[in-house]
């Protein structure tokens, strides 16, 4: 005997998603990266996504909430050479880490030139404040992170005792910082790597043996 069908509960459909929200925060990500904050309009936004601004809205929020979701996909991006850099076992290794991984990474091809932060720092209006503000908190986390590692190097003998390590981390901030504007403008990985050759010079000699740049 067939059953018959049961219509007791109805049946709901959900309304299928309009876009892949990986893929769509991708675009987002590299439309910032390319343009800046300001620089990337909604219409832009919806374009390189490819949704409307209703359902851009209804899956990120407005701009600024979207733009915060970039910035964690882009740390994440940054984070191999970054966190790593930071762990490392001596001072200059931490040096040489953060200076050579930002080469790599600005110098990429595959990535959009220069770094999606500095882009969204350098110019913005009033309304771009609180996403300035973000990209500012967000550089002064990395240089306080650098800055507690030097600290400890400090403390182990691995810097000599003149050495600041809030000076160096802000040295080594400002390298990275600087890297990626000249990268903006055409910079190879090759011409990166002969900055920090520049600036590893100037690193204050340690008591422990260093490694090869």
């Amino acid at each position: 005997m067939r059953l018959s069908e049961d219509r007791s509960q109805p049946v709901s459909i959900g309304r299928p998603r309009e876009f892949n929200l990986d893929t769509a925060l991708e675009g987002a990500m590299l439309l910032f990266w390319r343009k800046g904050y300001d620089g990337a309009a909604m219409s832009d936004l919806t374009a390189a996504i490819g949704v409307t601004k209703p359902s851009l809205y209804a899956a990120f929020g407005n701009k600024e909430q979207l733009f915060r979701k970039v910035l964690d996909r882009y740390d994440q991006r940054t984070a191999g050479f970054l966190s790593g850099s930071i762990r490392a076992a001596t001072a200059r290794e931490v040096a040489v880490g953060l200076l050579r991984g930002a080469a790599e990474f600005h110098g990429n091809p595959a990535n959009p030139p220069g770094c999606l932060m500095v882009q969204s720092a350098l110019v913005g209006s009033g309304a771009s404040g609180p996403a300035r503000r973000e990209t500012r908190s967000r550089r002064n986390r990395l240089r306080e992170a650098i800055q507690e590692r030097l600290e400890r190097a400090l403390h182990e003998d691995d810097l000599p005792r003149s050495a600041q390590p809030a000076v160096l981390a802000r040295y080594l901030v400002a390298v990275m910082r600087g890297m990626a504007v000249e990268a903006a403008s055409g910079a190879s990985a090759a011409e990166l790597h002969e900055i920090v050759d520049v600036a590893l010079m100037s690193w204050p000699a340690s008591k422990k043996a260093a490694p090869m740049d």
